[in-house]
């Protein structure tokens, strides 16, 4: 279980896939970056990173579901509709969005307690969103699912997660950079949509690597 083995298969797939990822998930994307561009201007300058987190339990459940959904089904040979993905996935929302939730008031308050703590919760729990959309386990049992899962992968878990998100993080901040998104509202929300559309990419290395151990516990 290379961790440069399993981001090259999931970059091969995620390229493959492109077209149905974007056209199934982009739009709620924008979605999203269009909400968010809203409550920063309704709440003026400098708004509490608790907007941003509730605008992301509204949308982001939905379309990460979805694609969980897709990846399962792809996995499979199937090629289901993405209507029926997209309702499937609302059908979850409430639990997904609990799950997102705790997950993110968790992990944030790790990080702010000298950072390492953040960095381990992202690790353990990597695999809770999976076991809630394909095992159909409530969020905490999902959350402890995931820390099962982990345990004895941890780094390369965290390989993988670096060596996606670190780049992703770069680029957006290097961009944000060179562009001022403050005059320009909609490279603004197209800056985002494309930033989170991309990390997308990460969803699809974790359930490469989720379906990698689940076989491996499965043959024990």
């Amino acid at each position: 279980m290379n961790p440069l083995t399993v981001i090259r298969d999931s970059l091969y797939f995620f390229q493959r896939n492109l077209v149905q990822i974007a056209t199934l998930c982009l739009p709620l994307v924008i979605l999203e970056a269009v909400l968010q561009h809203i409550v920063e201007n309704a709440v003026g300058p400098n708004p509490s990173p608790g907007y941003g987190l509730l605008v992301g339990l509204l949308v982001y459940p939905l379309y990460t579901g979805a694609l969980i959904l897709f990846l399962d089904a792809r996995s499979r040979g199937e090629s289901p509709r993405n209507r029926e993905l997209l309702a499937l996935a609302l059908t979850m929302w409430p639990r997904f969005a609990l799950l997102s939730a705790i997950s993110t008031l968790a992990i944030v308050l790790g990080l702010s307690l000298f950072f390492v703590p953040g960095i381990f919760l992202t690790v353990m729990l990597a695999f809770s969103e999976y076991r809630l959309v394909l095992r159909g386990e409530a969020p905490l049992a999902a959350m402890k699912s995931s820390f099962s899962m982990s345990k004895g992968h941890f780094l390369r878990i965290f390989i993988c997660l670096l060596a996606v998100l670190g780049p992703l993080m770069i680029l957006k901040e290097l961009s944000l950079s060179l562009l001022n998104k403050d005059e320009n509202p909609l490279l603004g929300v197209g800056l985002e949509s494309v930033s989170s559309f991309l990390q997308l990419f990460v969803s699809v290395v974790l359930f490469r690597l989720f379906m990698l151990i689940s076989d491996s516990s499965d043959m024990k």
